[in-house]
């Protein structure tokens, strides 16, 4: 028994709850609300496969879980498999009673037929009557469930039937202590935690421990050595049937790499750097179309998002599968299929959850969600890093594919929407997390956002966080100028530099909407400072600006040096909040000539350029930022420093007047050159 103990919430041993050291998991327990998404999630084309999902009480009050009970709707019984909920009422959390143990069954049977499930009742104190009459349910939901799925291969169109669930009502710390000096705590909140919290100092509570532990008569269960006896080894069930030994708990045993289409049917063509315009996400729905078809056989691919894939153009979808939908349909819907591989469910929670089942059990998948409402799930990813970080230090664990997020709609165009859907801060909170783990990349145009994306669905055992526009736009870089682009990860654009290998300022940018804006600051300073060497560096793979000790693609000191200089002023344009740049570049070499512009919560419902102009991103702050921090320019730059502080006014006046941006903004192209390579 002393060795047990220190195998559990102690020192070198695993936590108090469910976790990765703990073979046979997939769910890491630190947060509540996510046991019933992930149970859905996993038996998502996995048909022969039910899996039992035991929810508190207290956990059945949180917003995520209330949410997963509608994922029987999203169930295909032909074609996967099902999931058996029991609803654990004990009455309390950990002080305060719980609202489902209190509702009186009549409601609390009519609030879970209302979620599509008949639930059967198991109650009671006396653990031998509990057992058997717990036994007899499970063996009526059995099968219930078999019926469901006989029913449904036999009669396709059979309407839904309700799914079993049962509801177990027990004591709170049951056969622990029934009181503790005094007072009662079997049957109450005092039972949470640790009902007798002084064994070390009061020999009364020592006995009492005794006398509880002796109560399960482990004299019967163990022999002299500690080992269970051989009766209780005879019921362990054999091989992967062992609840630690279960493959779909270790993922990575059956997962198969997806057949992935190459990129040259899909490729944007640019036969000089600003062709187009191309929409990125609409050409990537293409792609995201051809890889669900190139792996029907493996059923092993799904697309989730909150009710945004046509909103964020991956609609291409729908030519090859519908919407996964098991309830009411009208005349006029359109792409829902109870078969349908792209899940969608105005639950963010939800999609992640399904998702993450999906994922632990060895499958792969794609997040598309609004970059400002991403952060609905900010818990649920660190609790999905904590899990990576903690099997990359397991070896018995094998790789799952990689949490790929497409984050679109972003906080650059959100021109009707306004403040409340400007938010990017989601980098932010991912790069937080273990270096080994985060993977955040910001392509620039169509052919670096697919070479971006077949990267992430080939990888394994990493959150990859992939911010992409879905407004047309130009394409800067062909097909093979693209793929080379985003291995490198940064690098110089020549077609866009002139400064021979020695700059007087470095413009760099990351994110479609930051490139834009610096390349057009570019033409502006050739046109009035020609003299000026200026040298553009576009960055695809955030993490590259790290160093290489602080994560594994961090870009070693020489190349940063020779990319950035250590003594000329680098005018930095990012996505996102500017003290990140700041934060992964601190260490570097000439840090003090680094500045960094970004968003800095300007917002509201306006025109695309008012946006950046808000917030000094625009070409023209930018513009006169180089004249601010390169040496002994501001003097010969000060008419032309004049016309852009007068061109920013003269925006102003006119998104006022028409409500739209001025036609040589709206408008603007990269000037092509004769010879220009793309």
């Amino acid at each position: 028994m002393n060795r047990l103990f220190r195998q559990f919430s102690f020192p070198g041993g695993i936590p108090s709850h469910v976790a990765p050291d703990l073979p046979g998991s997939i769910h890491e327990g630190g947060e509540l609300g996510y046991s019933l998404s992930h149970a859905y999630g996993a038996v998502l084309d996995n048909p022969d496969l039910i899996v039992a999902c035991v929810i508190g009480d207290g956990e059945a009050e949180t917003g995520p879980l209330a949410a997963s009970w509608h994922s029987n709707k999203f169930i295909d019984p032909r074609t996967d498999g099902a999931v058996l909920p029991i609803l654990h009422l004990n009455g309390y959390k950990i002080a305060n009673p719980t609202v489902l143990a209190r509702i009186g069954d009549d409601e609390l049977n009519s609030l879970l037929e209302g979620y599509g499930y008949r639930p059967y009742l198991v109650s009671g104190d006396d653990p031998e009557i509990v057992h058997q009459q717990l036994a007899a349910t499970l063996d009526r939901a059995l099968d219930d469930i078999a019926d469901i799925q006989y029913e449904a291969k036999a009669e396709p169109d059979a309407p839904r039937r309700d799914w079993p669930m049962i509801v177990l009502r027990t004591p709170k710390g049951w056969t622990g202590p029934h009181e503790v000096d005094g007072v009662l705590v079997e049957g109450t909140w005092r039972a949470h935690q640790v009902p007798l919290a002084g064994v070390r100092t009061s020999p009364e509570h020592l006995a009492q421990l005794e006398t509880w532990l002796r109560s399960y008569r482990p004299e019967e269960l163990f022999d002299d050595e500690g080992r269970p006896v051989p009766r209780l080894l005879d019921l362990v069930p054999e091989g992967d049937r062992r609840m630690g030994s279960n493959p779909h708990a270790n993922g990575g045993l059956l997962s198969r790499d997806l057949k992935l289409p190459d990129l040259a049917e899909y490729a944007a063509e640019v036969p000089h750097p600003g062709a187009g315009p191309h929409e990125p996400t609409r050409t990537l729905g293409r792609y995201l179309r051809d890889v669900m078809r190139a792996n029907e056989d493996q059923r092993n691919f799904r697309v989730f998002g909150p009710d945004e894939t046509s909103s964020n153009r991956l609609e291409a979808l729908y030519e090859v599968t519908g919407k996964a939908w098991n309830a009411g349909v009208l005349p006029t819907d359109e792409h829902l299929a109870v078969d349908g591989r792209v899940m969608e469910i105005l639950s963010e929670h939800t999609c992640q959850g399904w998702l993450e089942g999906y994922l632990l059990t060895g499958r792969h998948g794609w997040f598309s969600c609004y970059e400002a409402f991403v952060h609905i799930v900010d818990s649920m990813v660190n609790q999905h890093a904590k899990w990576l970080k903690v099997t990359s230090k397991l070896p018995w664990r094998r790789p799952i594919p990689s949490l790929n997020y497409l984050l679109t709609s972003h906080v650059w165009r959100q021109d009707h929407n306004g403040f409340s859907h400007q938010d990017p801060g989601f980098i932010d909170h991912v790069v937080n997390k273990k270096a080994e783990v985060i993977r955040v990349y910001l392509p620039p145009d169509t052919n670096t956002l697919l070479s971006t994306a077949k990267h992430c669905l080939a990888s394994h055992d990493y959150i990859n966080v992939i911010v992409a526009g879905k407004q047309p736009q130009e394409s800067w870089l062909d097909q093979e100028a693209a793929e080379l682009h985003c291995a490198r990860g940064l690098g110089v654009w020549p077609w866009a530099s002139n400064d021979d290998g020695e700059p007087d300022v470095v413009m760099a940018c990351a994110g479609d909407v930051p490139t834009l804006e610096t390349l057009a600051a570019v033409t502006l300073l050739r046109e009035h400072l020609p003299e000026l060497r200026i040298r553009v560096v576009n960055v695809v793979d955030l993490m590259r600006l790290q160093p290489a000790a602080e994560h594994p693609h961090g870009l070693p000191d020489p190349e940063y040096d020779a990319l950035f200089t250590t003594d000329k002023p680098v005018i930095f344009a990012y996505h996102g909040y500017p003290w990140l740049i700041h934060r992964l570049t601190y260490r570097r070499a000439g840090h003090e000539n680094l500045h960094v512009r970004g968003y800095k919560e300007e917002g509201t419902t306006t025109t695309p350029f008012d946006m950046v102009v808000r917030n000094d991103l625009d070409r023209f702050h930018l513009a006169m930022d180089v004249i601010d921090r390169v040496p002994g320019l501001a003097q010969h730059a000060v008419e032309f420093r004049q016309w852009l502080i007068d061109q920013r006014t003269r925006h102003h006046a006119y998104i006022l007047e028409h409500g739209d941006d001025l036609p040589e903004i709206r408008d603007w192209h990269w000037p092509v050159q004769e010879g220009t390579p793309s």
